[in-house]
């Protein structure tokens, strides 16, 4: 009788076991393993830090091997000392302590396995400045020696070095979140579960043998940095004409910035506000009657590429040099001044609306000098100054100009910047460097002074009355229009100024010079050409344009005629034929060479001194770059699980005996 109770209390709890399984299995059914994903892991926005190498070796971020890491997540502080592998969350302000101390502190640096940083409105206020640069961006491409100068004081070089761990920039929501973690770890350091960071940012290039920029070139793990710069004429340029061609004045800006975070590489001051300065200039000069009877020709260029050792700006001269399709209608010998839009986003800070005209020849500059000076007063203005930069100065700062006094050391240029001798922008190469970080009021002030010093110099010194300059007016609304464009990410690139030209493929714009895809050409695949080329080819075509009489051809394929070309063709498939010499230049490194659908790195020429100082950037391919945060349980935990294992399994066999002899027993009965 005592075996038969025994037999049905058992029996009962297993049945009460499995009931109240399969009434939890009803309530936290998944349809899908996506759905059981999903329940377990929580997907983390950020923006990492991804790994570039050039012909020396790599820098930027990357996983050490080809498997994610998974660390718990922890607060970092000065005084940590950290006893496990730690994915560390920190502040901006924190930053450059973090770095400095990885560089130092080896048993600390050995338990680093990944670093998340936190983001958040207005925390330009609460810093000094933060520029992971160098003190002197690009000393080595400069065209005079002083390394040692300081032209970007609160440059640290962080970006330039590599890190065998995954950094991430979190959006403002994923910050929030890991603090919580964050939190939540400190809480339970007695407790049974933690919440790990999953990183998943393997690059192809940790293969062994690929961790160079010619190597990985071979094996095909990575692309070389590039895109495509984008030049154009006011008024065309009839190629086909038998009159004698004008000399040119060249007016440039870059439109790629750089940050430690590949893709907020915003560079609001430097150097869109140059690039939005110059498209305002040549908004208003197309609104101007004549330019076509004015002695010198107009000639507007954007590089790219310019942040990893002026590509753009070198690669346009070598296919000026090579009399490529992509800059027919100019020539080198014609370029009589090169005048260069820089930073001017910062023109009015505190209380001093100065820009400075940067040149290396005082002598060979003093006309354009002479004509800023002219524009200047044209805008009866005092709260504006112009002013030659320092004597002190060993030269040029960090310009496209560079690339040009490099070819012909001759060559007249003027750079205009919103700094003298060191650049006021504190946080230049950095993500910080965004819309918050510039005056519009400036970039209408550069622009205007710019836009009438061209007319002045294409005048070639005719005496211009001030009643012809007063018609030459920058439209204020544009320049606030461009800066939503470029520059937030509301509108962004979906702002109905670009979608009058371009369908962008992405709202948030970020001015990282990318990789060159395909084949380079002059006339590329448009599906190669990021959203901001892609945008200023349209506006430079609209705007330098005069209408074509086959107004009513189907566009592009009725664009045959002389200097014809298709404007607008993404917006609605159809298009606008324009008459407008404004091309597509392929930006990247002079020391590559496209072939066979392979790059191949070439001997360096050792005429090009610049040449010789490329170090031929590339970016490292990947499957994918994935941040998740889940929660585990501790090894202590999981042993005391096994071990509840082993004492159920060992009392489900007593279980079965009993049950066993209970039944032969009762069968023996019957």
């Amino acid at each position: 009788m005592n075996d038969s109770k025994l037999f049905v209390f058992l029996v009962c709890l297993l049945a009460q076991f499995f009931l109240s399984f399969s009434a939890s299995d009803q309530v936290n059914s998944f349809e899908s393993v996506p759905d059981l994903e999903k329940s377990m892991y929580m997907a983390i926005d950020g923006y990492p830090c991804v790994r570039l190498l050039n012909l020396s070796g790599e820098i930027g971020c990357s996983n050490p091997g080809r498997a994610n890491i998974v660390a718990p997540v922890t607060r970092f502080k000065t005084e940590n000392k950290l006893a496990e592998p730690s994915a560390l969350l920190l502040s901006m302000d924190q930053f450059e302590d973090l770095f400095a101390r990885l560089s130092i502190d080896a048993d600390f640096s050995r338990h680093v396995v990944g670093v998340l940083v936190e983001s958040g409105s207005q925390l330009q206020n609460g810093l000094k400045g933060f520029s992971p640069d160098k003190k002197f961006p690009q000393a080595e491409f400069a065209p005079y020696q002083s390394g040692k100068f300081e032209w970007n004081p609160t440059g640290t070089g962080l970006m330039w070095k590599a890190y065998n761990f995954p950094v991430f920039l979190l959006s403002n929501s994923s910050t929030l979140a890991l603090q919580e973690i964050a939190l939540r770890n400190e809480k339970r350091k007695k407790s049974s579960t933690v919440d790990v960071a999953d990183f998943d940012l393997v690059m192809q290039t940790t293969k062994t043998g690929t961790r160079d920029s010619e190597s990985c070139l071979r094996e095909q793990t990575c692309l070389p940095l590039g895109g495509y710069s984008v030049w154009s004429a006011l008024p065309p340029i009839n190629t086909s004409s038998s009159k004698k061609a004008k000399p040119m004045i060249l007016t440039v800006a870059s439109m790629d910035a750089a940050s430690f975070f590949r893709d907020v590489s915003i560079g609001a001051d430097s150097p869109i506000s140059g690039l939005i300065s110059l498209l305002a200039v040549v908004d208003a000069l197309s609104r101007v009657d004549g330019l076509g009877d004015l002695d010198k020709q107009l000639v507007f260029a954007v590089f790219t590429g310019e942040a990893w050792g002026y590509l753009g700006s070198r690669r346009f001269i070598l296919e000026l040099d090579q009399h490529s399709d992509a800059v027919s209608g100019l020539d080198l010998a014609l370029i009589e001044t090169v005048l260069e839009i820089g930073s001017v986003g910062k023109g009015f800070t505190q209380d001093d609306n100065t820009f400075f005209a940067h040149s290396t020849m005082e002598s060979a500059t003093n006309g354009t000098f002479s004509a800023l000076k002219d524009a200047l007063g044209s805008l009866k203005t005092q709260s504006i100054k112009i002013s030659r930069a320092s004597k002190s100065n060993p030269g040029l700062p960090p310009s496209s100009l560079m690339s040009f006094l490099k070819k012909n050391p001759e060559t007249s240029g003027v750079v205009l910047e919103d700094f003298d001798a060191a650049f006021t922008n504190k946080f230049y190469h950095s993500h910080l460097d965004d819309l918050s970080n510039i005056n519009s009021s400036a970039i209408v002030a550069a622009a205007s002074i710019v836009a009438r010093s061209l007319y002045i110099l294409a005048s070639d010194k005719k005496e211009i009355k001030n009643s012809v300059l007063n018609t030459i007016n920058i439209n204020a609304s544009l320049v606030e229009e461009l800066l939503g464009c470029l520059l937030s990410c509301e509108p962004g690139l979906t702002c109905e100024l670009v979608n009058r030209y371009i369908a962008s493929s992405t709202s948030c714009p970020s001015h990282y010079v990318g990789v060159v895809m395909g084949e380079p050409s002059s006339q590329p695949y448009l599906g190669n050409v990021g959203d901001v080329s892609r945008f200023v080819w349209n506006f430079l075509a609209d705007k330098t344009a005069i209408p074509s009489k086959n107004m009513s051809s189907t566009c592009p394929k009725g664009c045959s005629g002389n200097g014809e070309m298709c404007v607008k063709v993404e917006t609605d498939g159809k298009g606008v034929c324009v008459i407008s010499t404004t091309r597509y230049v392929p930006a990247y490194s002079t020391r590559l060479k496209y072939e066979y659908e392979t790059w191949e790195v070439l001997p360096h020429n050792s005429s090009d001194t610049m040449e010789e100082a490329d170090p031929v950037w590339t970016e490292s391919n990947w499957d994918r770059i994935r941040l998740r945060v889940y929660t585990v349980q501790d090894s202590g935990f999981d042993l005391l699980v096994l071990l509840l294992g082993i004492t159920v399994t060992v009392l489900s066999y007593i279980v079965i005996v009993i049950s066993k002899a209970f039944i032969t027993k009762a069968l023996k009965r019957d």
